[in-house]
């Protein structure tokens, strides 16, 4: 498949726009990006008739396929309430690909996403980075990606609902410092271990542990109010882990400080009201405050808290409110693609990168604005045919 006509925001490291440009696309895979007309023939040519071609849209932090639209309990899977040390859990055991969301992620331009379990407890467990087309979760999956802690109210109210530990915020970083520090003495015992006879025995939370402390995936936090920020990197530190702050409600007021720790942030949801007493500083400036003090910034849904296919306005609030036009593209395509580990795969449009990508006619963060077309892995998930 051959796409032309097109302006192409590449969203690669040199920043690069093609202003009239083409893509070819074969076996699900960009095999070339260039400038002008092809120069070779396909029976599958996509004329874009001057529209801009984007990466397809990622989404940084979600619970898509987790929770279930209109079902109500029976289709929330996202919080695993009875034990607040929970990193052996996979999500992928909980999505349910057949969600109507994942169409409107597609018709949305939305073509990857990081679904991560709820944030009631201070560790809840395994994030994945998937495709958003699919009817099987094992053929969506990109990479397991990260482990998900969570900081302040959520686990707080959670189990002090329960008359259970943690119920405050010093027993919520104890939870997670004492899994954390369990996974170390883990991690010393094998390396120590002469022979198998001499192995722990087997510890599935530990284990599950041991690629947040060897920095293969990122530790993602749960923070909003900025002592729960400054106590999630003060952890991060401690174990030297990967990591990334998630929501960062308070991060403009702290960006700073956050400069000088050379982090990144996932801001959102930003179409949300300040519905508890952590979120009393929300503004639709925090993107633009964090990016200006050079933090690497995604604009995320935390779907279904805001609906998926919200994602390309919230980044237009963003820009109406500070955030540059480039700056609201890679907050939804390079940036979470790096946080997400797999700018590799998705990202951004480049040879030999996965053919996600998406056509816009007019300003895709706009109210008005619908993709034209939407790809995934090289196949067509959506057309808009103005009906």
């Amino acid at each position: 498949m051959i796409v032309k006509n097109v302006k192409i925001y590449t969203m690669n490291d040199a920043a690069e726009v093609i202003e009239h440009g083409y893509v070819k696309i074969t076996g699900g895979k960009f095999t070339e990006v260039g400038s002008g007309e092809p120069s070779f023939d396909d029976k599958d040519i996509i004329d874009g008739e001057g529209m801009a071609l984007y990466p397809g849209f990622i989404d940084a932090h979600t619970h898509l396929g987790l929770t279930s639209s209109g079902v109500g309990i029976e289709g929330e899977d996202l919080n695993e309430e009875f034990d607040p040390c929970t990193p052996q859990l996979r999500i992928i055991d909980g999505i349910n690909p057949i969600d109507y969301s994942f169409e409107q992620a597609r018709k949305a331009g939305v073509t990857s996403v990081l679904v991560s379990p709820g944030s009631t407890n201070p560790i809840a467990g395994q994030i994945y980075a998937i495709k958003t087309a699919g009817k099987r979760i094992d053929k969506m999956i990109i990479r397991n990606v990260g482990m998900k802690f969570s900081m302040g109210e959520n686990p707080k109210l959670t189990y002090m609902d329960k008359d259970d530990s943690p119920c405050t915020r010093m027993a919520v970083a104890s939870t997670i410092r004492e899994a954390l520090f369990k996974a170390v003495r883990y991690n010393s015992d094998i390396d120590a271990a002469e022979s198998e006879e001499d192995l722990p025995d087997y510890d599935i939370k530990s284990e599950a542990l041991l690629p947040v402390l060897h920095r293969e995936v990122t530790a993602h936090f749960h923070c909003h109010r900025a002592d729960d920020i400054f106590t999630a990197v003060r952890i991060a530190n401690e174990f030297n882990l990967d990591y990334t702050l998630v929501h960062c409600t308070d991060g403009h007021l702290i960006a700073d400080e956050l400069a000088e720790e050379n982090t990144t942030c996932i801001v959102g949801p930003v179409i949300c009201d300040r519905c508890k007493p952590e979120m009393a500083n929300l503004t639709p400036e925090n993107a633009a405050a964090l990016t200006r003090n050079g933090i690497d910034t995604a604009i995320c849904t935390d779907h279904s808290e805001v609906p998926i296919e919200y994602l390309p306005l919230s980044v237009g609030i963003a820009v109406k409110n500070g955030l540059s036009f480039y700056n609201g593209l890679r907050a939804v395509t390079e940036i979470p693609a790096k946080i997400g580990r797999i700018f590799d795969r998705t990202g951004s449009i480049e040879v030999g990168k996965d053919a996600d990508f998406t056509l816009f006619e007019g300003n895709p963060f706009e109210v008005f604005s619908s993709p034209s077309l939407v790809s995934i892995n090289g196949s067509i998930v959506y057309r808009n045919t103005g009906e």
